[in-house]
This record gives C-alpha cells, structure tokens and sequence, in this order.
C-alpha cells in the first residue's frame, strides 16, 4: 500500500536575499521529503516554497523551515507589497493522495503546536483548521498585517493567537498554519502602470466582495507593472478561464489589455486547460516543472548552504 502524500505550501517575507531563501529551504531537507518548487519576488518580498512526502516528515521539515525564518528574517525591517503576519507567513497543508483534508487539519495543528514549542513563535489557525469562524478566512487573521496585530493583540483578546502569544514574536511575528485544498496562484500583468485600474478589478473579480466563488485578488505595481495577484481556491467551482474572461471584460472598460500571465508555485493538472488563451498567456511555463502531478515524479536538488 502506497504511503500517503501531503503537500506543504509555505510563505516566507523574504524575496530578495538568495542567500536567506535558500538557507530556509535547506532548513526543510527531511528524509522522504521532496522539494517540488520555490521561487522569489522581491517587489511582494516574498518567496513561496512547495515540498511533499510523508506527513510526519513534511510536518518536521515545515516546523525547522519557520525556526530558520525567524532567525533570519526581522519584520521590523521588512517591507514589501504582499499582505504578511509572520517571517513564516503562512503554513498550509494539502491533501495530495491517500489523505483526506479532515487529517490535514491534526498535521496543521502538530505543526501549530511544535512551532510554539521550539521558537515561540505563535499560531493562528486558518481554512479547514481554524479553531473558529472568523479565522477561515486568511484575510481576517492577516487584518492589519505585522504591525497592527502586534497592536491588537495588546488590546483586543478577540485578535490573540490560537496558540502562544499574547504578545507576537518581537521579530518573527507570528505564523498561520492551515489546512486546505489545492489553490492556483495565478497573476495577471497589464500593459499599463495604473495601479488603480488593477485594485478595480481586484474588487470586482474576488468572493469577499460578491464576485467570482473560490477567488481571493488584490492589485499592486509589480517589476514596474500593474499586477493582479489571486488565489483561485476553488478552481472546479470557478475554472481559470472563467475568471480570465471576466478580466478581460473589466479591463477593456479601462482601454486595459493583459500582457502576460504567471503560476506561482504548481497548479494541478486538472486546473490546466490547455488550448486556453490564459495558458497560451502564461510566462515560463514548462510543463514539467509547473504541473504538479509532473514535478513529484522529478524533484529539484536541495540548495547546498
């Protein structure tokens, strides 16, 4: 019987330092453990790292990757332009095969727990792992990001961590750990340095403001650019071609075209669609790396730090 596979998704703030990013990277090399892609982005100053394997073994190399965030990383000298809570911003867990998401959900926990326990760093829990209602949501846990919760948690018991605290990490800040199904991370470039346009759509397009289901988006300048970043969370229910199209409509209303298009870390096989015009749109997009059924089969070598 085959031995099942979790996903592990996490966030770091940092996108610049090379060195920093692969030191964390190379804090996850656990035995079983394969490290599927990572990448950087300095203008959001934030590297995305996908690795997989066993559970108990994806947990651990999940756990030492957030000690090394928070020995490296200082958020009160970080900036950048994505949303962020934590040095180890965001820790998700997702069912790849042979376990279920309801299983996923103890993994995040494990990990919430080991991450108080060895680094004091605190624990949010978020998606299927929330300890309550108004935590599904990453977006109310990151509510004022580093700097206002740290404000928070002093004054309002509503906003304090699951786990540790009250008070975050005085560097490090604090860490959401979740479960959760496959996202696509897709962003969409525009011809065009309007940052406003792109917030526009970004409001129209994303569920929390009546829009597309399972679609989370916010605009931002990006490499000079206006740049529409979403997490697509729920692409049976809305497929990216769906939420392309209606991109398009709202952006020729601003005399806007898409240049180009980008994955973020891996997309399942079956969110690709392939004779598509935001595939054809995509840049780099190689298959064999990007396809995440694909990549498991060939691995990337670990950074040597």
């Amino acid at each position: 019987m085959n031995e099942p596979v979790v996903e592990c998704v996490p966030n770091f703030s940092e996108g610049a330092d090379v060195r920093r990013v692969e030191a964390i990277v190379a804090a996850m090399r656990e035995t079983g453990v394969s490290l599927l892609d990572w990448s950087m982005d300095a203008d959001h100053n934030r590297s995305v790292v996908t690795i997989a394997g066993p559970p108990a073994a994806v947990v651990e190399a999940a756990v030492r990757a957030v000690g090394k965030a928070a020995e490296l990383i200082d958020l009160t000298r970080q900036r950048g332009v994505h949303p962020r809570i934590g040095a180890a911003d965001v820790i998700p867990f997702v069912p790849v095969s042979g376990i279920k998401l309801e299983q996923c959900v103890l993994l995040a926990r494990q990990a919430g727990l080991e991450i108080w326990r060895r680094f004091g760093v605190p624990v949010f829990f978020y998606e299927a792992a929330a300890s309550r209602p108004d935590r599904a949501n990453l977006e109310d846990v990151r509510k004022g990001q580093f700097e206002g919760l740290r404000e928070a948690v002093s004054k309002d018991p509503s906003r304090r961590p699951d786990l540790g605290g009250p008070d975050l990490h005085p560097t490090a800040g604090a860490c959401a750990v979740g479960a959760r199904k496959f996202l696509v991370a897709y962003n969409v470039y525009f011809d065009s340095p309007d940052v406003a346009m792109v917030r526009g759509i970004a409001r129209e397009i994303r569920a929390a403001s009546g829009g597309l289901k399972g679609v989370k988006a916010m605009g931002v300048l990006a490499h000079g650019r206006a740049q529409l970043s979403m997490n697509i969370t729920d692409f049976e229910a809305t497929p990216i071609s769906q939420v392309y199209r209606q991109i398009t409509h709202l952006a020729a209303r601003h005399h806007a075209t898409i240049a180009q298009g980008e994955i973020i870390g891996l997309v399942p096989a079956a969110a690709c669609e392939r004779e598509s015009e935001w595939m054809r749109q995509l840049r780099e997009f190689d298959p064999q790396r990007k396809i995440l059924e694909q990549r498991l089969g060939v691995p990337l070598n670990w950074p040597e730090v």
